[in-house]
């Protein structure tokens, strides 16, 4: 069969051999969906934290939504450099990002996938920069600032199951250059990346926040 798998039917499951068997994460509706509710998800989060970095800057006493406590601080970690680390707020990395993954979403859907390789190595290049930026976002809050940002959370919260669900269909679909025992692998396994990185992210917390959990309690 010569046709890729970019190509096939996306109603269709290919039998030709358990290997080639595609997941329904894998498959270009469900694929579009799972990054068109990653991007709705994020869209909302960037586009509250806008809103509340606006507030700060039209007036510095303002108490942000998310002010909970001394440890959970969306106005507390907007004031931190961390805040703007390319020279400009974070934020609108989020504000134009998300809704340009809401956009590849919708295109993917409508095309059925049938898009050239190179469209899906920019959205694993888009996925991986916003993962590394996450994981820096994420150690600046839990080891240096020693604050949380509950909208911040929801992104990373939207960005681990995003990269590792691209990663998986980009391996399976052959646009990354991979052996087929990491297909296998990939394919059958991808979700335990997924969820360790979420309990090493919710471990890390835990451990560094233990007053603000027994401030709670």
């Amino acid at each position: 069969m010569s046709a890729s798998l970019d190509t096939q039917d996306p109603q269709r499951e290919e039998t030709v051999a358990p290997g080639r068997v595609l997941p329904m994460f894998a498959r270009p509706h469900a694929f579009a969906m799972w990054l068109l509710v990653t991007g709705l998800v994020g869209a909302v989060a960037s586009f509250l934290l806008l809103y509340e970095r606006i507030r700060l800057w039209n007036d510095p006493q303002h108490v942000t939504a998310c002010d909970v406590n001394p440890w959970v601080s969306c106005g507390e970690v907007m004031q931190s450099w961390q805040a703007a680390t390319f020279g400009f707020p974070n934020i609108f990395l989020g504000v134009v990002g998300f809704p340009v993954l809401i956009g590849v979403a919708v295109t993917i859907w409508a095309t059925q996938g049938r898009l050239p390789s190179w469209y899906y190595l920019g959205l694993q290049a888009g996925a991986v920069f916003a993962f590394g930026f996450c994981v820096w976002l994420w150690y600046s809050a839990v080891f240096r600032i020693g604050v949380l940002c509950p909208y911040c959370m929801i992104v990373w919260a939207a960005v681990i199951p995003l990269v590792g669900v691209t990663t998986a269909r980009n391996v399976i679909h052959g646009v990354l250059p991979v052996s087929e025992t990491v297909k296998r692998v990939t394919r059958d396994w991808w979700w335990v990346a997924v969820v360790v990185l979420f309990l090493i992210v919710i471990g890390s917390i835990l451990l560094n926040f233990s007053e603000a959990v027994t401030y709670s309690l």
